[in-house]
């Protein structure tokens, strides 16, 4: 245990979220102020070139516990996540995104799994019991699961759902993990998960809540294909032993 004894951090990656940052840390703040358990808050501005880093410092006068690390020029959602996973000192961590298109309320199931003796737990929007309150256009469903199939074949099979932005890691297998990641985008999950795989790490996923935001920042067609290359890379990292 931690000198603090924190026993959670949520780490939020935010790429200029003006508009959407202040209203997602009042919902966090709200939702964990209401728990039993000591937590912190960490934003990760990833380079923001609007007003989210004030913003955050504004919210930060108000919400105990509400940290800001700047990465100082924009690389990735992942190497944000990394950043505030390597700097968090809770016994879980979780990753959230910005727009909480999973509500904050979810994480009592991912909590439950974790105290069961899983090591990474994962909302997911692909199995049967999830609840999808508002889809994504049907063509980027499509494109989706397209890519999860791919995902299977080449990186993580069984995993019905890598892209959520909603996973909780007990605190050994997170930094475990960060330490030996390499992609800084958006492929940073199927990376997270391969390597949580490659060392035994016990990972569950579970069906979430989840609401579509339209304003994404994933391009279907540019990040898309980058990804796919991401998962060779991958494959590639590990036939030269990056990941050990």
């Amino acid at each position: 245990m931690l000198s603090e004894n924190i026993f959670l951090s949520v780490v939020i990656p935010a790429y200029n979220e003006e508009t959407r940052i202040k209203g997602s840390l009042e919902k966090i703040h709200t939702y964990l102020d209401a728990q039993a358990y000591r937590h912190e808050i960490i934003v990760v501005d990833d380079g923001s070139t609007d007003n989210t880093v004030k913003l955050v410092k504004e919210a930060a006068q108000r919400i105990k516990g509400l940290k800001l690390i700047k990465n100082g020029k924009n690389r990735g959602k992942g190497f944000s996540i990394k950043n505030g996973f390597l700097n968090a000192k809770g016994e879980y961590l979780l990753f959230s995104d910005a727009d909480l298109s999973t509500p904050i309320e979810e994480l009592e199931k991912l909590i439950f799994w974790l105290k069961k003796g899983h090591d990474i737990v994962i909302g997911s929007r692909g199995l049967k019991e999830s609840d999808i309150q508002i889809h994504q256009a049907w063509y980027r469903e499509l494109m989706g699961k397209a890519f999860n199939l791919f995902v299977q074949a080449i990186a993580v099979p069984g995993i019905k759902d890598t892209q959520c932005g909603f996973k909780c890691l007990v605190r050994n297998a997170a930094l475990a993990i960060c330490k030996r990641q390499r992609i800084e985008r958006f492929s940073f999950d199927i990376e997270m998960l391969y390597i949580a795989k490659k060392f035994g790490y016990k990972t569950k996923e579970v069906p979430i809540c989840w609401f579509n935001n339209p304003h994404t920042k994933v391009s279907i067609l540019k990040d898309g294909y980058r990804m796919c290359l991401d998962l060779i890379k991958i494959r590639i990292n590990d036939l030269k032993g990056k990941y050990y």
